[in-house]
């Protein structure tokens, strides 16, 4: 290589390091009102003396049509004790955690600046309500940390597939944040085709690459390293047999339990099914979505709101081989 030519490259790449570190450092200079409250903390260290108080001040966790002594019951169940005291082990220090969600407002605001993000984000024990991590509300946020103790905690073992426990990791708590403001700003899919569902889906995964650019892929979208590695390994394998199958404009909603929904492996009923990850229709729908957005010149919001057909249409993708 002729050395002015190298001198050019890495002056380019000196330069947009230097962007984004100024870019990121604007970021870090967005104030961010966050109160974490820990109601795990409340509900199992509140004296039974003091129910009562503590059950009309967080009425909103306690159901009307439930008698106190319900209530009462399940706080003083050994089980849940000892799920509590498995909480505190890992998260009795709440601190590192708060810091990044911060960091994660900061990302927000900066790029959905007429989105208010709750102030207050509400920690407790779910009893393993694993379809409601997260729910984020106007006023408050609540983060079930009992499903974020390490995928190999007791809790899981036979209560969940291997699929599922490897999701629960304190590396998911920020994406899964990620995954539920996606629902708010994402506008839905139209129609039933399958190509909508892997669209709707890689707008989210790269809404974590805008929102969480210091993670790894594996981890934005719950795989373990060996399965991102495999997905990228055969990308070129797996979009010949959905172009060859005609899948994209399928509206069979056997496509989505096949390769959208969670499962501990994708159905292309041949050889390769035992080696796959679940979920591959997601992973190609995110390299799809990052295709579009390198050769095309759109907003964050353009691209959440744009038709699946056209944004695939404009993308350009072609995998890698």
């Amino acid at each position: 290589m002729p050395k002015y030519i190298f001198l050019v490259i890495l002056f380019s790449v000196f330069v947009s390091c230097n962007k984004k570190s100024a870019f990121e450092k604007e970021i870090e200079l967005l104030p961010v009102d966050l109160k974490i409250e820990r109601f795990d903390k409340i509900l199992y260290e509140t004296p039974i003396s003091e129910f009562k108080s503590m059950r009309s001040k967080y009425a909103v966790f306690f159901p009307e049509e439930y008698h106190d002594s319900v209530f009462v019951d399940k706080i003083q169940d050994p089980i849940y004790r000892e799920l509590y005291d498995e909480v505190q082990k890992k998260y009795s220090d709440f601190s590192s955690v708060q810091n990044e969600i911060e960091d994660l407002y900061r990302h927000i605001k900066f790029y959905f600046p007429d989105f208010k993000m709750p102030s207050k984000v509400i920690t407790l024990i779910s009893e393993m309500e694993y379809q409601n991590k997260v729910i984020l509300t106007d006023s408050i946020m609540l983060l079930s940390i009992d499903l974020y103790l390490g995928k190999d905690h007791k809790f899981y073992i036979n209560e969940f597939p291997s699929y599922f426990c490897q999701t629960f990791e304190r590396s998911q708590i920020l994406p899964d944040i990620v995954s539920e403001f996606s629902t708010k700003v994402t506008t839905p899919a139209r129609d039933r085709m399958f190509l909508s569902q892997m669209i709707y889906y890689g707008k989210e995964l790269y809404l974590k690459d805008i929102l969480l650019p210091e993670y790894a892929d594996n981890d934005k979208i719950g795989y373990t390293k060996e399965q991102l590695e495999w997905c990228e390994a055969n990308e070129n394998y797996m979009w010949l047999n959905f172009i060859q199958e005609a899948y994209l404009y399928s509206t069979d909603l056997k496509l989505v339990h096949r390769f959208i929904a969670p499962a501990p492996f994708s159905k292309f009923y041949l050889d390769i099914d035992n080696e796959s990850p679940g979920r591959v229709g997601i992973w190609l729908g995110w390299q799809i979505v990052r295709s579009f957005m390198k050769n095309n010149d759109v907003s964050l919001q353009q691209l959440l709101a744009m038709d699946a057909k056209e944004l695939f249409e404009l993308s350009r993708y072609k995998p890698k081989k």
